[in-house]
């Protein structure tokens, strides 16, 4: 600001100086013309030759007025000249006041810019800190929770006995079904996998580790028929390569739509993780890498490709894994099928693990196979595609992998059923919510919500609550919590990853600290962009609501009179 005060300064002072000057010329030609003048008008001006007077009066009087004209023109030209130099004035002293009302405005456009940046920056670290709060802290007031819009207070909402009648006909009924179910679809997959290592070359063919159990049906809580078991299997390349794996919380960029997912390098084991300067520069025809030979550097990409990577690249594709893993089971089902009297088959083709048992009764048994790729030591794993999710965008390519942390959200809910109350509710408000949401699907057709973003619900209330508010006889009230905070994550379009960017998981699980100290992983972000089936989704939870007493009292036993009049009129 100093500094254009004293340009400004000086550059008036240059200006009247100028004009000081201009006005010292006028008057010395003014001088001037009156001396000429003078001498002009002399009798002796115009003497001749020999000295004396003319006598001709009329040459005399044509030469004066030749120059008089001439001494006319040279005022009109001076007179033209002080009007420029005004006119000059005018303009340098307009050009001054406006170079000086700029100066002003341009200091206030600044101050109102910076003054509306800070404004921005503050309002813009409160939402972040406001929303960031709301997901980790759910449970700290009663009143948060209590989101649920004023069309919904006449909502009928069925009561404990109403509740726990349900529980117990349409239920409690299913868990010794899942447990046959599991122990025979375990033992036979265990069964499969070993006729596969047989059929499979094991120095070119990837090594299959054995299978483990994921999902609602080794977390106790699927209720709707058909069961489906979902296996995931690892796999590791041979000797002599190795995976090394990428996600977008690695420190790498990845863009907005790619978070959630990673990438999987075949290697060398002895290759430098962090790589040599050949393989990312292109060297001179006449120059040579000390440290790899031109045999080590270049590898055919026929071998990348046997190891099912995409073509031309280092990275494992989904798809070549799928098509791999098929046809070995495949082989291995014909080593092995004459032990068993059913039929083996694949059962969907947009999910590629997906098999079906058929007997001969006509009776069949379905479940997931899917080849997973571990994570470095932990229990996370890449896995090319979820089973049955209607909201799951699509890959940006075969390249790019899911993370799933199935084992530890198993881990998670048996820790902490052990600081809870005897029979907890936690299992039987998920088992609850799952089966009328499906009932209500079945009715007005599929909707955006899973039984995962369910069960991630399920799991913050879990951190969120005490222990002793998940004792039995409080199934009711954190029935409907379940429901009040899956609504406001409707309304926000946000519902947080339970493990990604949770600060809180509990030291025990041994969970990767990568997963913690990132971003939150929103998994209603696609509702976002596909508008048609947030609507929906939202349509079909009302209804939901307002349908819920109906579905439920469908599959009640009959209440004795004293207790019907359990069903009652809850605000949400």
């Amino acid at each position: 600001m100093h500094r254009g005060d004293s340009r400004n300064v000086k550059f008036n002072e240059h200006l009247q100086s100028h004009i000081a000057g201009a006005a010292m010329t006028v008057g010395v030609l003014r001088v001037s013309l009156l001396v000429l003048t003078a001498i002009v008008n002399h009798p002796l001006i115009f003497p001749k030759e020999d000295g004396t007077v003319p006598e001709d009066p009329q040459e005399i009087i044509q030469k004066m007025k030749e120059r008089e004209e001439i001494l006319r023109l040279e005022q009109l030209r001076l007179e033209q000249e002080i009007a420029e130099q005004e006119a000059t004035q005018k303009a340098l002293e307009k050009a001054v006041k406006v170079v000086e009302e700029s100066e002003e405005e341009k200091v206030r456009w600044d101050m109102w810019t910076a003054l509306s940046m800070v404004i921005f920056l503050l309002i813009e670290l409160w939402r972040q800190d406001f929303q960031e709060g709301i997901w980790q802290d759910t449970g700290g007031e009663e009143d948060d929770m209590a989101v649920l819009g004023k069309a919904f207070k006449g909502v009928a909402f069925p009561d404990k006995a109403v509740l726990a009648s349900f529980y117990e006909k349409r239920i409690l009924g299913t868990t010794g079904d899942m447990a046959r179910m599991r122990e025979m679809v375990e033992g036979f997959a265990d069964d499969l996998l070993e006729a596969l290592r047989s059929v499979c070359n094991r120095d070119a063919d990837m090594e299959v580790e054995d299978c483990m159990g994921v999902g609602s049906m080794y977390e106790n809580w699927r209720v709707r028929k058909p069961f489906v078991c979902d296996l995931i299997v690892p796999f590791a390349p041979p000797e002599p390569y190795c995976f090394r794996s990428q996600t977008w919380c690695s420190g790498d960029s990845f863009p907005p739509d790619e978070q959630g997912y990673g990438t999987i390098k075949v290697c060398r084991a002895d290759e430098a993780v962090t790589g040599c300067i050949c393989d990312k520069t292109k060297l001179g025809e006449d120059m040579l890498c000390l440290l790899h030979s031109q045999a080590n550097n270049s590898r055919p990409s026929s071998e990348m490709e046997d190891l099912l990577c995409f073509k031309n690249t280092q990275y494992l594709d989904a798809d070549q894994v799928m098509k791999w893993f098929q046809i070995a089971v495949t082989k291995a089902w014909n080593r092995i099928s004459h032990k068993y009297e059913f039929d083996l088959s694949f059962s969907l083709l947009d999910s590629p693990g997906a098999l079906k048992i058929k007997f001969r009764s006509g009776k069949s048994i379905a479940f997931n196979l899917t080849p997973v790729v571990q994570y470095e030591n932990s229990d996370v794993y890449f896995i090319s595609h979820f089973p049955r999710s209607s909201l799951a965008a699509d890959l940006p390519s075969s390249t790019h992998w899911f993370l799933t942390f199935a084992v530890y959200e198993r881990r998670f809910i048996q820790l902490v059923s052990k600081t809870l109350p005897a029979n907890a509710c936690h299992v039987s408000c998920l088992q609850i919510l799952s089966f009328v949401h499906g009932k209500q699907c079945s009715l007005t057709g599929p909707s955006g919500l899973t039984n995962y973003h369910l069960k991630t619900v399920m799991l913050h209330l879990l951190q969120a609550r005490p222990s002793q508010d998940w004792a039995p006889e409080k199934l009711e009230a954190r029935l409907q919590d379940m429901l009040k905070f899956l609504e406001k994550c409707l309304h926000e379009k946000k519902l947080y990853h339970f493990f990604i960017g949770n600060g809180k998981v509990p030291a025990e699980l041994g969970f990767p600290i990568i997963f913690q100290r990132a971003e939150p992983l929103n998994l209603f972000r696609p509702f976002v962009l596909q508008r048609d089936v947030y609507r929906k989704t939202v349509d079909t939870f009302h209804e939901m609501l307002r349908n819920m007493t109906a579905l439920i009292n469908e599959y009640t036993v009959h209440i004795p009179l004293a207790q019907t009049n359990g069903i009652h009129k809850e605000s949400f």
